[in-house]
């Protein structure tokens, strides 16, 4: 039977392909600024469905044995919590639009932030999901949403409504989950509630919420920046370059944090097993991701002008700087999870603190250069935070530096000289659909050839993870 890792892996890439389709065609349909206007607004969705989450859901699936009082005491709080962040939202709608100096954005904003209750009404049944490992429900669930979701965004485009489009895709998408969860859990609240139950996860929790909420301000910090000191066309470009940066690096780490958190949380107590498994992971995550974060930088200009249009054309250079910023991210996320599944969440708060830090000043001394020269201090930033997590896992797991290190070498090699042969046909004057499927056949060739000869035994690993049951 298909494993967890292999429905989470196809639930992520099913959504990456829907999400990539829907968002070419509208972007082909709208104008940078139209979505640069929807943008400036994610951070208090994102901010919104971090603190209904709460860390409560983590927290559930971690505990051994949930109780269905658990389950109502958690659900009550997520909808208190939704109802009250949607009245704030709502009258704080005029003074959003005060700051980011864009009258439109008091409607537009009222009608987007109802996704919020819509989120607090089904959180409880993912959780479920997710602690049962069971991905081909939540796959089903989350293709369907996009699916919907998309095809309205792009009928309202054909017609004309601009970035309600955008508006009417992020509410569908919550409510046909709303919906269709019901369907996959059975489940239904009694409004059974116990404090002594918040009390018992909060301790878990509240530092899981410290570094969500952290973790969202800061991925969305630029385009705040942007939005109150720039033009909508430039927080368009850049929201489209994060957009595509994330469909190249969201997969794995969105598998990273749903799949492996509930399987180390398994084994957290056996640590000869749980290393063995880590290591592993590394390894098949390193020979996903470096190669291909390799190819789509050196094929980066073609790919989004091909993709996008010429009207596009400024986001190539902000999404190369993000694929590098994020190119340690998966194996970052990986040890993210593999602490807070041994109950020290206490070590991913400050790695956590640290990374922002970092960032923060790198925003304060590079942002009067621009937005090109703070993602490269984006990118410094990335890097040494990965390497201070080094020693969090040395510490935890007793995994020695040189032995972390030596796991990932070989793959950054391999990524680092697959990019550069790629990036050679750049020099090829041709249309650039040809240069795009050249360089794509190439890196094909490329991979297959060379983990076949080289990495094979690590490639087999990969399908024996994917495909193995979790129990």
């Amino acid at each position: 039977m298909v494993g967890a890792f292999a429905w989470s892996s196809l639930d992520r890439l099913g959504q990456q392909v829907v999400q990539l389709i829907f968002g070419i065609v509208l972007a082909r349909l709208l104008l940078p600024s139209e979505v640069g206007l929807i943008a400036v607004l994610m951070i208090f969705v994102s901010l919104s469905s971090v603190l209904i989450d709460g860390g409560f859901g983590q927290a559930l699936i971690r505990k051994q044995k949930v109780t269905q009082t658990d389950y109502n005491t958690v659900f009550v709080v997520n909808l208190g919590i939704s109802l009250v962040l949607y009245l704030i939202l709502f009258f704080a709608a005029p003074a959003i639009a005060t700051f980011f100096k864009q009258p439109a954005l008091t409607n537009i904003s009222r009608i987007l932030f109802t996704s919020t209750i819509f989120f607090g009404l089904y959180f409880i049944h993912y959780t479920q999901l997710i602690k049962q490992l069971n991905y081909r429900s939540y796959a089903i669930i989350n293709i369907s949403s996009f699916l919907f979701s998309g095809s309205v965004a792009i009928i309202l485009a054909l017609l004309g409504y601009g970035v309600w489009a955008l508006v009417a895709q992020q509410i569908g998408f919550h409510l046909i989950r709303l919906f269709i969860f019901p369907f996959f859990v059975k489940w239904a609240p009694t409004f059974k509630f116990s404090f002594e139950i918040i009390k018992e996860v909060w301790s878990f929790s509240f530092k899981l919420l410290g570094t969500n909420i952290l973790n969202v301000i800061f991925n969305q910090l630029y385009t705040v920046l942007l939005g109150r000191f720039f033009s909508l066309h430039e927080v368009g470009f850049y929201f489209q370059a994060n957009k595509l940066s994330e469909t190249v690096n969201g997969t794995t780490q969105q598998v990273i944090q749903n799949a492996t958190f509930p399987l180390f949380s398994k084994i957290q107590d056996e640590d000869a097993r749980l290393l063995r498994i880590y290591r592993q992971l590394t390894k098949s995550i390193s020979l996903i991701v470096f190669p291909l974060s390799g190819f789509v930088m050196a094929a980066s200009y073609p790919l989004i002008i091909t993709l996008l249009s010429e009207k596009w054309r400024p986001t190539v250079e902000l999404f190369q700087l993000l694929i590098l910023a994020n190119l340690f991210t998966p194996l970052y996320l990986l040890n993210i999870s593999i602490l807070n599944s041994r109950g020290e969440s206490n070590r991913t708060f400050r790695m956590e603190v640290f990374k922002k830090a970092l960032i923060l000043i790198s925003i304060v001394s590079c942002f009067s250069l621009g937005i090109y020269v703070m993602l490269v201090g984006f990118v410094a930033a990335s890097f040494i935070a990965y390497i201070f997590s080094f020693i969090q896992i040395k510490k935890s797991l007793k995994h020695a530096l040189k032995f972390q290190v030596l796991d990932i070498l070989p793959f950054l090699i391999f990524g680092i000289g697959l990019g550069f042969s790629v990036n050679l046909l750049n020099i090829i004057e041709i249309n650039y659909l040809l240069k795009l499927l050249a360089q794509s056949l190439s890196a094909a060739v490329l991979f297959i050839g060379i983990t076949r000869l080289v990495f094979r035994d690590e490639f087999d690993k990969i399908f024996v993870l994917i495909f193995t049951k979790q129990k």
